[in-house]
């Protein structure tokens, strides 16, 4: 009886986890370093604390989160967690730890379509593929970009500071500086920043 019982037990459970959104509302969480699957060609929304940030393609169906700097050895006072809403997107939000001389890492899979929303500080976005949409209210935004001919379309805008993007023919600064260009690829590139200088690198 015991036996049928868990069998029953575990046929259920396998049943459960196959069904279409059974993950939404899944969360995993940390404090410092944190790990995870994450696909290859998935959504990253990523809600993240004022502070240095870079964000790095790194290895395939893997998201990382790891710390450099002066106060790495502080990254125990950093939250980390991972909501899923589907198998392909998640929300990952990074929470508390020290504001000054710490460098926040997250490594995700190089083709990832990519949201950012962040208060202030500096952040770049180096070595991802797919579609960016990058909002910082004060700061710097460095954004890795390539070939213009990948974008379908691509958005740029400052409130007041600099823009650059000379893939796009565009080097300017002042108030309220924007630029929108459509072209062929399949890519999109939203990018905007209140107060400070935003850069698109080719």
């Amino acid at each position: 009886m015991r036996s049928t019982t868990l069998v029953r037990i575990t046929l259920l459970a396998t049943l459960v986890a196959a069904l279409p959104g059974v993950a939404a509302g899944a969360e995993e969480s940390a404090r410092g370093d944190f790990a995870a699957p994450f696909p290859s060609g998935g959504e990253l929304h990523l809600s993240i604390r004022s502070g240095d940030v870079r964000v790095v393609g790194g290895a395939e169906d893997q998201l990382v989160v790891r710390y450099e700097g002066y106060n790495a050895d502080r990254a125990d006072e950093v939250r980390v967690s991972l909501a899923r809403t589907s198998p392909e997107v998640a929300k990952l939000r990074i929470q508390g730890g020290p504001r000054k001389r710490i460098t926040i890492v997250v490594e995700i899979p190089r083709s990832t379509d990519l949201v950012v929303r962040m208060p202030f500080g500096e952040l770049v976005v180096e070595d991802v593929v797919g579609d960016k949409d990058v909002e910082l209210r004060a700061g710097d935004v460095s954004l890795d970009v390539g070939d213009a001919s990948q974008y379908g379309h691509v958005d740029g805008s400052v409130t007041s500071g600099g823009l650059t993007a000379r893939g796009f023919g565009v080097d300017t600064g002042g108030l309220f500086r924007s630029f929108t260009r459509k072209g062929t690829g399949s890519y999109r590139v939203h990018a905007h920043v209140g107060a400070g200088q935003l850069t698109l690198r080719d």
